[in-house]
């Protein structure tokens, strides 16, 4: 059955690992490396059963993949989850059991943060492997990717209000943002500069505060950032947010925004947009420069080479505009569809024999 399932969704591998000593329980998958290693960052869970993690692990792969290709990343997608409850069942052994696993992939997975994991775990794995990214600067790392995915989403911005609005300037633009963390903040920095008007929410009212005081931004209750009138709409919290309720509301022209999955369901709420004239710029590209970030620390880290990659996002969202015209297709599948085209073309490349493979993600400790 497991096999079956790896054939429909042409996954590559999949790692059991199992600890005795520290109790690991974990699961690595690698969907594609035909662009690179396979990147995508390690998840804790207290999941049911060994099925759901198996369905979240899988699906999360397959997510990456799609990401780093679209996000023109020199990369493949994986990812690994550890099951257990992060608030109580962490410890040295696990994490370094974990990272020999990574190890003895022999690079053909690299591991980062991600839910219930944080930049302390990944450091203990670094013990074990150099195939590990988002680890302490103190070790050479990134830190911080927030300030790179915001100005990922910045320049994605750009290019999606060049589409609706003939013109790429955010000036006397008006942006409603739903949810004020790290990402936003960064972002409304940019937004700020371009001379745009901010409408913010968020649950937390500490939080809104700082970006009114900081920003000048306009408040509005949580429920009412999906009515407000404005240009750009730019989900920066949760996912799921653009379904059947949500969507007849808005009064926008375009959506760009570094929430993940914003789209309910791809092909019914990506459809209602699209009859609605409101351009979409899928998420999974808009908040790539996260994985741009972390990818660079496989080069030796440079933050300038970080950011101008994730400029290019600005090229893509429009490759993602132009595919979807091109195939009269909405912009969410277009950007499917710009990542299949992308792996099935190096797919073609003729393989010639090389004694010592090349590789540029080899990082020394």
């Amino acid at each position: 059955m497991i096999f079956d399932r790896m054939e429909n969704g042409d996954y590559e591998q999949i790692v059991y690992c199992y600890d005795k000593t520290s109790g690991l329980k974990s699961i690595i998958v690698i969907h594609d490396t035909t662009l690179g290693p396979a990147l995508g960052g390690c998840r804790m869970w207290d999941y049911k059963s060994e099925e759901e993690a198996l369905r979240d692990v899988m699906r999360l792969a397959k997510g990456m993949t799609y990401k780093n290709a679209a996000a023109g990343i020199n990369l493949g997608g994986g990812k690994s989850v550890i099951i257990g409850d992060p608030r109580k069942d962490k410890s040295e052994a696990l994490f370094r059991a974990f990272g020999r696993f990574v190890e003895s992939l022999n690079g053909r997975y690299i591991t980062a943060e991600d839910v219930g994991t944080k930049t302390e775990d990944l450091d203990i794995v670094y013990q074990e492997t150099n195939y590990v990214v988002g680890i302490s600067e103190s070790y050479g790392s990134s830190g911080n990717p927030s300030p790179v995915t915001a100005y990922g989403v910045y320049k994605s911005m750009l290019r999606t209000a060049k589409e609706a609005f003939g013109e790429e300037s955010l000036k006397d633009k008006t942006i409603a943002i739903q949810g004020c963390g790290n990402v936003a903040y960064y972002l409304c920095k940019y937004l700020k500069e371009e001379g745009a008007r901010l409408i913010v929410t968020d649950i937390l009212e500490e939080a809104i505060q700082k970006f009114v005081d900081e920003f000048g931004a306009e408040r509005v209750d949580v429920d009412q950032i999906y009515e407000v009138e404005a240009d750009i709409f730019c989900p920066c919290a949760l996912g799921g947010i653009l379904n059947d309720n949500t969507i007849p509301k808005l009064k926008v022209k375009a959506i760009c925004g570094s929430a993940n999955n914003q789209l309910e369901d791809i092909e019914r709420h990506g459809q209602m947009l699209e009859e609605r004239g409101i351009i979409y710029a899928p998420d999974f590209i808009v908040n790539a420069g996260g994985a741009i970030n972390v990818a660079d620390e496989l080069s030796g880290y440079n933050r300038e080479r970080a950011l101008s990659k994730a400029g290019n996002l600005y090229n893509q969202i429009g490759l993602v505009f132009e595919i979807a015209k091109r195939d009269k297709i909405t912009t969410a599948k277009a950007a499917n569809r710009m990542a299949e085209e992308r792996i099935a073309a190096i797919k073609e490349i003729h393989t010639s024999f090389l004694k010592n493979e090349h590789n540029v993600y080899t990082r020394r400790k």
